[in-house]
């Protein structure tokens, strides 16, 4: 390709296009300039001016100089992708933060003299290199120089600012800033987190700024009990979340956290951390785009550009209102199982072999059904138990975060299997259950004591009796000590520890428990409840199965029907009872309402086949309760 066929392409003369490739176009007309330069590109041409005039002709060579490569490999992509576009290469180079390399490969380009420069600066001292392009005519451009106006550089101020307002949003006003000592980000982060304080009349002190580098700065941010936490990096966000996952913490009931990623290098899936993906990519494409423009003269590209890209939340997971604010919320302390069911002709006796008509394994015990149950229904449940450190156990903890239960209540013992039950139902739906307590029976009042923080801002707890006496009794001190209501289901005792009645606001055992924890004279379900009563308890709740349940207070005893359900598996209908009782009186319903409301939660239980899978969520029950009893959700 001649210079001659350049110009005819172009539709210029020969003396247009030669003082355009060799930089001496002050006067020609923009779109002539652009015309003749798409044609150059497009056929490779290699002018003459070239071979006889090297500081002038032109190379649609671009350098990059970095001051640190490896943590900009998606911007680099960004780059590449904007000079493949308009047919330029790349020279790149790395400072690696050091001024007498960053001075080399400045050297190096004006030597080389390509078209244009991309330049991250190691310090402020690197502008007195500046020089070495100016008086070789090469343009460039400044990038990620916090403190320069003219430098191009990613937005982190408005990322911290739309960090900041999204917990603020969520009602937050005790929040920190999480950040790196020495770090260029962190600073634009505070600075923005600053502002979006001030636009919210929330006032800013220095307890906020926390460094991720100092030791205690976790005592730090939860001696000031903030409610939650901007990052700068997401790296910080993990530590964040170990350290108080250690200290049986969780994210986001304890600690709302939101950050800033890394599109590369921090694309962690899990945990789920509310995040904003710095834009990398996109601005390496644009500022590639602004140099190329520069050395071409197609747009004014001296003012700096300050980049922010797409700043939406990738996830709301780690996000929560703050928890004052938040209704009260459940604690469970009980089993947790795997639960094998068969289907039986007729229920095991003894000498007699049982035919299994079919099985199922899932997620089981009275802690578990409880915990799930109330979430499906809304509520915020802590779980707290033992597990042995087996395949069961990785099942279990994919089931419960499933169903958002909060799990750091529960720990995995490597001495004890994971407890396991097995369950037979005849056609009728009645059941018969044995046990295999494993890990359940290394829940021990100092288990119990080390987590005493999971009951702080909780209303109601729910204790089943398959631990033991010392450990139940544990539980209902640590829920009286902390404000909760106690609601106790007593399985496999055979006598209730008197101190324990003291510490317990709802007892609610089914008609074969009550029978065998009063005393033999108390015959009928009226006699047992009232003996119960007399005992300290001042809600005595007896399930009846398909004939509902019978309550006893100091102002009421009275029978409640059950709900028009066919049974197919009784199993569960105690826990769905129990669980949907506590979520309803959290939400301020009356006791009477909300028996009748569980009993609807218990009826949907049963009429499935399992515990868990057939755990109602509030969206049906209420849709069903709508239908034939609105007024009860009144």
């Amino acid at each position: 390709m001649t210079i001659k066929e350049i110009a005819a392409l172009a539709g210029v003369s020969i003396s247009t296009v030669s003082k355009i490739v060799n930089n001496k176009d002050q006067n020609i007309a923009a779109e002539t300039r652009n015309k003749v330069l798409e044609i150059v590109k497009e056929y490779n041409y290699t002018p003459y001016g070239m071979v006889k005039n090297l500081s002038t002709a032109k190379t649609f060579i671009l350098g990059v100089v970095l001051s640190n490569m490896p943590r900009t490999n998606s911007m680099l992509s960004g780059i590449a992708e904007a000079a493949a576009e308009y047919n330029y290469s790349i020279l790149l180079f790395d400072s690696q933060n050091r001024p007498d390399l960053e001075l080399k490969h400045i050297n190096a380009l004006s030597q080389k003299r390509v078209d244009g420069v991309i330049w991250e600066p190691v310090n402020a001292k690197s502008h007195q290199l500046e020089h070495y392009l100016t008086d070789q005519n090469i343009p460039f451009i400044h990038i990620m120089e916090k403190d320069n106006p003219h430098s191009f550089k990613i937005n982190y101020e408005e990322m911290g600012y739309l960090l900041t307002q999204k917990l603020i949003d969520y009602k937050h006003a005790k929040i920190a800033c999480l950040i790196k000592p020495d770090s260029q980000r962190s600073m634009m982060v505070l600075e923005g987190f600053r502002k979006c304080l001030f636009d919210n009349h929330i006032p800013y002190h220095n307890s906020m700024e926390i460094s991720i580098g100092n030791p205690d700065y976790l005592t730090e941010l939860l001696g000031h009990k903030f409610s939650g936490v901007v990052s700068s990096h997401f790296s910080s966000s993990l530590t964040l979340y170990e350290d108080m996952d250690r200290l049986h913490y969780s994210i986001p009931s304890d600690l709302s956290v939101v950050s800033l990623k890394d599109e590369v290098r921090e694309a962690i899936s899990y945990p789920h951390i509310s995040s904003i993906s710095i834009p990398y990519k996109e601005f390496g494409y644009h500022i590639g785009k602004a140099i190329i423009q520069k050395c071409e003269k197609t747009a004014d590209t001296d003012a700096g550009v300050s980049f922010s890209g797409d700043c939406s939340l990738d996830t709301e997971d780690s996000l929560y209102v703050p928890f004052f604010l938040r209704s009260k919320k459940i604690v469970v302390v009980g089993s947790i199982n795997t639960d094998l069911t068969f289907n039986v002709d007729s229920l095991p006796q003894t000498g007699k072999a049982t035919r299994i008509l079919n099985s199922t394994f899932s997620l089981g015990g009275k802690g578990a059904n409880q915990a799930v149950g109330a979430a499906k229904l809304g509520r915020e449940v802590s779980l707290i138990g033992e597990i042995g450190n087996d395949i069961d156990s990785n099942l279990i903890f994919d089931q419960l975060e499933k169903e958002h239960v909060i799990t750091q209540g529960i720990q995995r013992n490597p001495n004890f299997p994971t407890g396991k039950a097995y369950i037979y139902i005849e056609e009728s739906g009645e059941s018969a259950i044995s046990v295999l307590a494993g890990a359940n029976s290394n829940l021990t009042p100092e288990c119990i004591w080390q987590r005493q923080h999971l009951f702080k801002n909780s209303g109601c707890c729910l204790i089943s009796t398959e631990l033991t006496n010392e450990t139940t009794l544990e539980a209902a001190k640590t829920a009286r000590k902390y404000g909760a209501k106690t609601f106790l289901k007593p399985t496999v005792i055979k006598a209730m520890p008197g101190e324990l009645c003291s510490y317990i606001d709802f007892f609610i055992p089914n008609r074969y428990e009550a029978s065998l924890l009063s005393p033999p004279e108390y015959g009928t379900i009226e006699d047992q409840a009232e003996y119960f009563f007399c005992q300290g308890i001042p809600n005595v709740i007896i399930t009846l199965g398909s004939r509902g349940c019978y309550l006893k207070t100091n102002d009421t005893a009275r029978y409640f029907p059950a709900a028009d359900f066919t049974p197919i598996d009784t199993t569960g209908g105690a826990d769905a009872f129990i669980s949907c009782l506590a979520s309803c009186l959290t939400d301020g319903y009356s006791l009477e309402k909300s028996i009748r409301i569980a009993n609807y939660a218990a009826g949907f239980c049963i009429s499935r086949q399992g515990v868990v899978p057939a755990l109602v969520d509030r969206t049906t029950l209420e849709s069903h309760i709508k239908r034939i009893e609105p007024e009860l959700l009144l």
